[in-house]
């Protein structure tokens, strides 16, 4: 299928855990399967310097598509805050005050994605490159350290792989961070706030006969309106979900391995076939 080529940036967002809060509602703290809009763009909002309490409406215009290199497993953890406090440290109530006795330390749960790996491109649906040039900046040199959905969840490696003529033909066809198939293909899920059936996939990478790639596979409530503390505020927005198969040999490895493999492609010329 002949696309238009679509300008934009690759991240690679990787490291031991990751969490993209959802649906968390106090003690009980979840992660969705893959970066969350809100999430990735108050990363980025981290990385210019951004205040919460300033509007993220130049950011929200920014186009996310993610290719899930390795999902990883979940991981709950049992967290406990406020034990062994004197009383005036403990935690506050809803009403201001301060926890004391038996209710002092209170046992919270949180959930992680460990061990995985998503390869995101940033476009924008004018072909902004002020905005590219300022996220591709704040990346390279952040004003605040990025994490992947909670600060306890640094990103490891590369953040930012760079910006590109043709982005979502490179998110095709970057190697990918996960071990070898056995099979000559395995199907990776690709993710986006747009529809997918424009995707310059191969022939080859795709099933024929269907359109599902063109219509929502559902919703999800991580379109971020407001990060203020106090007022925290997201709307729903489609989800589009396409799965290609990708060739055995595109799969890299984990480690150093994965990253001699992405260094060698990145250092290509854009202009070469790949």
């Amino acid at each position: 299928m002949t696309t238009t080529a679509q300008p934009g940036l690759l991240l690679r967002l990787a490291g031991p855990l990751q969490s993209w809060g959802e649906r968390s509602h106090f003690n009980e703290r979840d992660t969705a399967g893959f970066p969350t809009r809100s999430g990735v763009i108050g990363l980025l909002a981290a990385a210019l310097g951004r205040h919460r309490s300033e509007s993220p409406d130049d950011l929200v215009r920014l186009s996310i598509t993610i290719r899930a290199d390795r999902p990883g497993v979940l991981l709950r953890d049992l967290h406990t805050v406020g034990g062994g406090l004197p009383a005036k440290a403990t935690v506050t109530t809803a009403e201001g005050k301060k926890r004391s006795g038996d209710t002092a330390t209170l046992l919270t749960h949180r959930t992680y994605l460990a061990d995985a790996a998503f390869t995101l491109a940033l476009t924008t649906p004018d072909g902004d490159t002020d905005l590219l040039d300022q996220v591709a900046g704040a990346l390279a040199a952040p004003h605040w350290p990025p994490y992947l959905g909670r600060r306890s969840c640094p990103p490891e490696g590369p953040l930012l792989l760079g910006r590109f003529h043709d982005v979502l033909h490179h998110l095709i066809h970057l190697p990918i961070a996960a071990p070898r198939p056995h099979g000559s293909t395995r199907g990776i899920d690709f993710l986006s706030d747009q529809p997918l059936h424009h995707l310059p996939a191969p022939d080859s990478s795709t099933d024929p006969g269907t359109e599902a790639e063109a219509h929502p596979a559902g919703e999800v409530n991580d379109q971020p309106l407001s990060f203020h503390p106090r007022h925290r505020t997201y709307r729903a927005r489609p989800l589009y979900r396409r799965v290609l198969h990708l060739p055995a040999d595109q799969h890299t490895g984990l480690s150093t391995d994965h990253l001699k493999s992405l260094t060698t492609y990145l250092n290509q010329p854009e202009t070469s076939t790949r």
